[in-house]
């Protein structure tokens, strides 16, 4: 990822700009830096995944058919979880299964649903990129294991405040939120 070397600091910046204007920044500055930090986390992703012939989104789709008991989802699940657009897993899945990476057939349980099942080289490929994601500490390098840890569990809350997981009042008083 070619790093931009800006002078200033943009969110910075456009928070005191900010707080002239139309006053407390911090949430907005907070917010503006998730999106950000985002898109340098993805550059770095693909960055680490264009060997393998794979996007952040399509690694996350075999991820997760990799995690499921029998090697296959429906199309519909796939999106749920990943809250991704249906044309968008759509999308994923042709290439994917182009790639030999994933096969689709007919979901006996839904008449027009499709289940997409993770090929062995599927499974192959994400165990090699895994490991090009995990010695990249995941583009969290800059950051020691507690501070992950921390910042996991405030962006949890606010997952857990948007109804991100069923449950979560219960959630809340476990974390303590």
């Amino acid at each position: 990822m070619r790093a931009l070397g800006l002078p200033f600091d943009p969110i910075e910046r456009a928070g005191e700009h900010w707080e002239q204007r139309f006053g407390p920044a911090s949430a907005m500055r907070a917010a503006t830096s998730v999106f950000r930090v985002q898109q340098i986390l993805l550059a770095r992703f693909d960055e680490a995944l264009r060997p393998h012939e794979l996007s952040f989104a399509r690694y996350e789709v075999l991820v997760l058919l990799t995690f499921s008991r029998t090697g296959e989802l429906p199309l519909k699940v796939i999106g749920s979880r990943l809250m991704v657009h249906p044309t968008s897993v759509t999308n994923a899945i042709d290439r994917l299964v182009a790639a030999g990476y994933v096969t689709r057939r007919p979901n006996p349980a839904d008449g027009r649903g499709v289940l997409a099942m993770i090929t062995r080289s599927g499974r192959a490929v994400v165990e090699q990129a895994t490991r090009a994601l995990s010695d990249l500490d995941f583009g969290l390098g800059d950051l020691p294991e507690a501070e992950r840890a921390e910042l996991f569990a405030i962006l949890r809350r606010v997952r857990l405040g948007a109804g991100d997981v069923a449950g979560a009042d219960t959630a809340r008083a476990v974390d303590g939120g």
